[in-house]
């Protein structure tokens, strides 16, 4: 993409991207560092691939940092938060993308797989954003991002029914943390991503044909599209959107319900 294209940051900004080293998180990581942000790598069990994001990020011409944090570890998230703003410096950006997902629905779902995947999915989102939000609030400005699914929404795609538990939570912890931090000039938007060919995606064993036809555009979607989605609620030129969902799914078709 050309740099015109590019929704610009005023000035220098700090981003945290977590779950960073593959995938969504990844694409935004490095369409954060392409505008101009400083950007903290996150990784849990990946610090190779982290170390690949990070050396494009710094081919680019920019600057970053990588931290290993398990989110599901409240010591960890706040650790991370410190560690990027020792390093980069206090944190304008965060973008919850870290996440884990544990396929099943009502009558096959083994509900010992809930625990964890609610660690993460929540209570390491909340955790992060806590820690952030104490650093943007005495500097009067923030963005913070959180990725939700399209199956919070309520798809029909089998397999997704806990999971899609999780992802309801950050819409409405989205929307109450706008309502907590709009005072302080910082809003929190979420994105809901629909099938986006990832590696975990491409490891599933769905048929992206298929997936493709219940999509309007009739494609599935790439981590980029999500990228610059995430650039958007980034830049000064959304600071008046807040406790909004942003669905980025290509029209899907198949929900249970029209949201």
């Amino acid at each position: 993409m050309d740099a015109e294209a590019h929704v610009h940051l005023t000035n220098r900004k700090v981003a945290l991207v977590t779950g960073s080293s593959r995938g969504i998180g990844k694409a935004i990581a490095l369409r954060l560092a392409r505008d101009g942000c400083a950007v903290a790598i996150n990784y849990r069990e990946r610090r190779q691939e982290a170390d690949q994001v990070a050396d494009a990020i710094l081919q680019l011409g920019g600057e970053t940092a990588v931290i290993g944090a398990d989110l599901a570890q409240p010591s960890d998230c706040t650790a991370l938060v410190e560690a990027t703003c020792s390093t980069l410096g206090p944190i304008d950006i965060l973008v919850n993308n870290a996440g884990i997902m544990r396929r099943g629905d009502l009558l096959d779902f083994d509900f010992a797989e809930m625990a964890p995947m609610r660690s993460v999915n929540v209570d390491g989102l909340v955790h992060v954003t806590r820690a952030a939000a104490s650093i943007m609030q005495p500097r009067g400005w923030g963005r913070i991002i959180n990725l939700t699914s399209v199956a919070a929404i309520g798809t029909a795609m089998a397999g997704t029914t806990f999971y899609a538990a999780t992802k309801a939570a950050v819409i409405a912890l989205t929307r109450r943390f706008a309502l907590d931090l709009g005072p302080s000039g910082i809003t929190v938007n979420a994105i809901a991503p629909g099938f986006i060919l990832t590696e975990m995606a491409a490891a599933s064993g769905h048929n992206f044909d298929a997936v493709a036809q219940k999509a309007m555009m009739r494609r599935i979607g790439k981590p980029e599209d999500i990228a610059a989605t995430a650039a958007f609620l980034a830049s000064e030129e959304a600071g008046f959107i807040t406790a909004q969902v942003l669905t980025v799914d290509g029209g899907r078709t198949d929900f249970i319900a029209h949201p």
